[in-house]
């Protein structure tokens, strides 16, 4: 992956129109944390802010009404209305256990992408960015298409800072955590204005990143920022897809102080893994997604990535015996006796 420049990441945006639609338009727009319905209220085009509504109730864990007001746009005429709307139904679908309609979403994306060999720099840019998340987080092949790398700094502000989440989130599969977290830190270092999805998803990457790198002060402030900017328009889906990979933090920091707003994120959690697991080659093995309760997935996350007992215990608030008895019910449902053998079935 090519590292970006300061330079290219605060490049001047272009200019683009409300007509010319900037693809998934909520995630790249600033505005203040709580004044997310005020944002999309102010919209006038009825198609955008239908579309913005579908974002809404997307990154809010409302899959169902995001099917609702993104579908109809599947086949719109404006390819970037088309392939936003392919992105959220292919996700929300994903999570309803809608799996042919998901992957009909996939498929129309790509034919969507394989259409723009010959698109102009601006409309490059955009391809590299739709094609850089449907690589990263969909797992698509996007070959031939734009470098994400290359086309970001002209990308307008909000959807750069959402560009960087993707590179990052690519390095990080790469296990290169800490050029993941200097790509966070350095976008973040660089916003004059907040744009809250992206930001949220950027401060789980940190979390995760510091994680890995057993930064975990860092890493629960990493997290508890992107609490605090989803949690006054409950933007909670991202920290429910990202939870086996947060590694304890969700339990750690929200379990004892918002238990009610942790039990929607864990049924995320659920609905998005299992529906992951279904329409794609899993990263871990069918059997511990299916068979361990969060708890015992971080767990066991923790223990195969070298953590102690004491550690994992201090982690996560427990004591060690019961991150003992835990390991034992873990050890139980996989049928297997050492701790050596938990890597066969936990995330890479």
């Amino acid at each position: 992956m090519k590292n970006v420049t300061a330079e290219e990441m605060t490049a001047v945006p272009m200019t683009m129109t409300v007509q010319e639609y900037i693809p998934m338009l909520l995630m790249n727009t600033a505005f203040e944390p709580g004044t997310c319905m005020e944002f999309i209220e102010s919209l006038t085009d009825p198609d955008v802010k239908k579309m913005a509504y579908a974002e809404y109730y997307y990154f809010s864990g409302q899959h169902e009404k995001a099917v609702e007001y993104a579908s109809p746009y599947l086949n719109h005429e404006n390819a970037m209305v088309r392939m936003s709307a392919c992105l959220i139904c292919s996700f929300a679908n994903l999570s309803l256990n809608h799996i042919r309609d998901a992957r009909r979403g996939l498929d129309r994306l790509q034919e969507s992408l394989a259409q723009y060999e010959h698109a102009d720099q601006a409309n490059k840019a955009l391809l590299a960015f739709i094609g850089g998340a449907s690589r990263v987080l969909l797992h698509l092949p996007t070959d031939g298409l734009p470098n994400m790398a290359e086309s970001i700094r002209f990308l307008p502000e909000g959807m750069r800072f959402w560009g960087c989440y993707v590179m990052a989130h690519e390095a990080y599969l790469k296990q290169e955590y800490g050029q993941s977290l200097g790509i966070v830190q350095a976008c973040q270092s660089m916003s004059t204005k907040t744009y809250p999805i992206a930001r949220i998803y950027l401060d789980l990457m940190g979390a995760m990143d510091a994680m890995n790198l057993r930064k975990t002060e860092l890493a629960k402030k990493y997290f508890m920022d992107a609490w605090e900017t989803a949690r006054p328009d409950d933007l909670i889906e991202g920290i429910g897809e990202h939870h086996g990979l947060l590694q304890g933090l969700i339990e750690t920091c929200m379990r004892d102080d918002w238990p009610e707003d942790y039990k929607r994120i864990i049924e995320i959690t659920y609905r998005f893994s299992y529906g992951w697991r279904r329409i794609h080659n899993s990263d871990t093995n069918e059997e511990v997604a299916d068979n361990l309760t969060t708890t015992e997935f971080t767990i066991a996350m923790l223990a195969s990535r070298g953590w102690s007992n004491a550690e994992i215990a201090e982690h996560m608030r427990l004591s060690e015996r019961t991150v003992k008895q835990h390991l034992s019910t873990v050890y139980t449902k996989l049928n297997i006796d050492k701790r050596s053998q938990l890597n066969e079935y936990m995330l890479r």
